[in-house]
């Protein structure tokens, strides 16, 4: 006997009928947000370290041929295996004005430094914060004295310090360089301080602060990524640089290390193992000075980005 229940409702719709759920491809896992395939990272990976390997073959390179006794070593490196000797750095240190150049190029990247970011700051603060007369034409100046090769303003600078007694001094090289590492500088730290809201300025004028003390107690604190980055590039600029250092130093007592390694080459031999251990004592000092500012360089380098 049939009841009620068995019988359909009137007007009630059918229900649908249930879908299966569709079967994921054997042996494919559906990727995450952010997750790269598996070929991509393989790709991505190969051609960093292949980059890598890039950038430091020819420093390796280099600290292999130093290692050599001979000096026709680097013709036969697979031979500096079976002999490898500290000579080479034991005659540049006691043999040559080594520890002279060394002092001479620390006293100018140093001063370098210290007078270049000075004034890349306070002309790239200014700019950030002050609406003067020729604000913007003083940013695009500092592009255009950038436009100058070496071998044009090379004559120009050399009558310059002649006329201010400056040739053959420290100063001579400080001055120079800072004319080259400031512009970039400047325009670094703009970009950075434009990032940097301008309420703190007004919180430190509130406070009595002048304009310097705003820019020195508050601003800076604020700023040392991109200074970091400033500090990094006027060291190097200064430590690495030849042309100059060559024609304004003048005697041989105030060589630079740059400038101290072409003295061994010569017009009929090159004394390739103390120039490749040279080199390396060269590296050093600039390897620890990235060492000590590399956590902000990132950092300082792309914060300016997206304002200028």
């Amino acid at each position: 006997m049939s009841t009620t229940a068995d019988l359909p409702v009137a007007g009630a719709a059918a229900e649908p009928a249930a879908v299966p759920p569709r079967k994921r491809p054997a042996g494919k896992r559906q990727l995450k947000r952010g997750e790269r395939p598996r070929s991509a990272s393989v790709l991505i990976h190969g051609a960093l370290i292949t980059a890598s390997f890039v950038a430091a073959f020819p420093i390796g390179w280099i600290a292999w041929i130093s290692l050599g006794p001979d000096k026709t070593d680097y013709l036969h490196p697979g031979d500096i295996a079976d002999k490898i000797s500290f000579e080479n750095y034991t005659t540049v240190l006691n043999d040559t004005e080594f520890l002279q150049w060394f002092v001479n190029s620390l006293i100018v990247a140093l001063g370098t430094c210290l007078l270049g970011v000075f004034i890349a700051a306070s002309s790239g603060y200014a700019v950030s914060r002050m609406r003067f007369p020729g604000h913007r034409q003083l940013m695009w100046t500092f592009l255009v004295t950038q436009m100058f090769p070496v071998a044009i303003l090379m004559v120009p600078l050399y009558n310059i310090l002649a006329d201010m007694g400056l040739l053959d001094t420290y100063w001579a090289l400080i001055l120079v360089y800072c004319t080259t590492a400031i512009p970039y500088c400047a325009w670094l730290l703009k970009g950075y301080f434009d990032t940097i809201p301008q309420e703190i300025d007004e919180a430190g004028r509130i406070d009595g602060l002048s304009p310097f003390g705003t820019f020195y107690r508050l601003i800076l604190p604020l700023a040392r990524p991109g200074l970091a980055v400033a500090a990094f590039y006027t060291f190097l600029t200064a430590w690495a640089e030849v042309a100059y250092a060559s024609v304004f130093m003048l005697s041989e007592e105030k060589y630079t290390l740059a400038v101290g390694l072409t003295s061994f080459i010569s017009q009929h031999d090159t004394q390739w193992d103390l120039m490749a251990a040279t080199s390396v004592l060269i590296a050093i000092p600039a390897a620890l000075f990235f060492y000590l500012v590399q956590r902000h360089l990132v950092t300082g380098l792309t914060a300016g980005a997206a304002k200028s």
